[in-house]
């Protein structure tokens, strides 16, 4: 398995020649993979805390999806609108 922080490096520069071939900011694409990065809302394995967690609390599999769900899509929206406004596209 591969961390948030080594999938941000291995990203960023598909990222970049992206933007740059669409006319678009760089900076902007930068800060969309940076932030996906750091959704692991939905399974217990997308983050270590998770993990922890998972077994002591006696979650399911289930209720990491059920809960991480609405939030990683509330996280997609708000972080797609705040680089929109913020930085522009």
């Amino acid at each position: 398995m591969i961390s948030n922080n080594a999938s941000v490096v291995l990203m960023i520069p598909v990222a970049v020649t992206v933007a740059i071939e669409l006319g678009a900011s760089a900076f902007s694409f930068v800060l969309a993979v940076t932030f996906a990065a750091s959704t692991a809302f939905m399974t217990p394995a997308g983050y270590q805390t998770n993990l922890f967690v998972y077994g002591p609390g006696g979650y399911r599999f289930t209720d990491y999806i059920r809960v991480g769900g609405p939030l990683q899509v509330i996280f997609a929206v708000a972080t797609t609108l705040g680089i929109a406004f913020f930085v522009g596209v």
